[in-house]
């Protein structure tokens, strides 16, 4: 067994011509990706590979290819659940479409770290680049690069030269408050994410326009910064104005986690929800069903928007002007919404 071990020799794409029956270059073919093969002979080639356990040689590929087949992901905030929510997708897609991920985090969404990161993954020979950020700084640095690969933006705006893909903010937004005015709120009051957010200010868009779409009131716009933290300053503010007897009786956060931390003031504060005050979040986080009560959300599906994303590089890689439309949210409704005080719930039919 020793003997046999040391003589070995590292399989070959010639090993798996002979097993499959068939020439070098239709293995070569296969292990490519390309389309020219009849599928009963690129069945023949998959098993042959699966059976021997062929690894491909990527460094000898790449040279004969010009491809790598990497894609170089660079992403801000990945604390959050959107943004790792959105990268898994993406990685998902990728893998899926024959593709591995480079993954660059970084810590602040800056022009220069996002330009730092670009060339990096130049100097490795990605395929392409996906930038996953929804931040202003982070945005104009894409707008301004000048990559010899192609660049993908996810979440964030793209431009004429470079289309972006991403879930429609603004609907999702519209969707939550007209919800909550449908159950008869008199206005819907709004805890907003950072100010240099695209994704936040597009929800802040779609919560404007519903409330005017409606003849509502509309209240001044509350600051979080994504974190429960922040929602839980942002509740205690909002306890004390309710105490004081301001009519405050729906809130859509523009995350659940900001809604996680409100909650717990409510709680704490002895305010019931919904009975006092209806809440609606966004994300639709997996723990969203299991909160006190369980959290009506704005979902959003991170793996279409990692599909989509993939589908726009392969597309910019074969040279396709793709322009793909957003991803539509879906509001999943739950418990945390209601009427409001003094109003009877509404009938259902049996």
């Amino acid at each position: 067994m020793q003997a046999e071990a040391a003589t070995a020799r590292p399989l070959v794409m010639a090993d798996v011509a002979a097993r499959a029956g068939v020439s070098h270059q239709t293995v070569s073919r296969v292990v490519n990706g390309h389309h020219s093969v009849a599928p009963d002979t690129r069945e023949r080639v998959q098993r042959a590979i699966a059976e021997l356990g062929y690894r491909p040689n990527l460094a000898a590929r790449a040279l004969v290819t010009g491809s790598t087949r990497t894609i170089g992901l660079v992403t801000v905030k990945i604390n959050q659940y959107g943004p790792a929510q959105t990268m898994l997708g993406l990685e998902s897609a990728a893998r899926a479409a024959g593709y591995s991920v480079s993954i660059s985090i970084l810590d602040e969404a800056t022009a220069a770290a996002m330009r730092d990161a670009v060339d990096r993954f130049v100097a490795q020979s990605v395929d392409a680049v996906v930038a996953l950020t929804t931040y202003d700084d982070a945005a104009e640095a894409l707008r301004s690069l000048d990559a010899p690969v192609p660049v993908v933006a996810v979440q964030v705006g793209g431009a004429d030269d470079r289309p972006a893909v991403g879930v429609d903010q603004e609907t999702g937004a519209r969707l939550a408050t007209r919800h909550l005015l449908e159950l008869g709120h008199r206005t819907v009051h709004h805890v907003a994410g950072p100010a240099d957010s695209q994704e936040a200010r597009a929800r802040i868009a779609g919560w404007r326009s519903e409330l005017e779409a409606a003849g509502a009131p509309v209240p001044a716009v509350m600051r979080g910064d994504w974190t429960p933290s922040s929602g839980h300053a942002v509740g205690r503010e909002l306890a004390a104005r309710m105490r004081a007897g301001e009519d405050v009786t729906a809130v859509f956060l523009a995350n659940d986690q900001m809604a996680l931390g409100l909650l717990s003031v409510l709680h704490d504060e002895g305010l019931a929800v919904p009975g006092d005050v209806s809440l609606v979040g966004f994300d639709d986080l997996p723990e969203a069903p299991y909160f006190t009560p369980p959290l009506t959300s704005v979902r959003q599906d991170f793996a279409e928007l990692g599909r989509r994303g993939v589908q726009l590089v392969l597309a910019r890689l074969n040279g396709e002007d793709l322009h793909p439309d957003a991803v539509p949210p879906a509001l999943i409704v739950r418990a945390s919404t209601g009427p409001p005080p003094g109003v009877p719930a509404p009938r259902t039919c049996a």
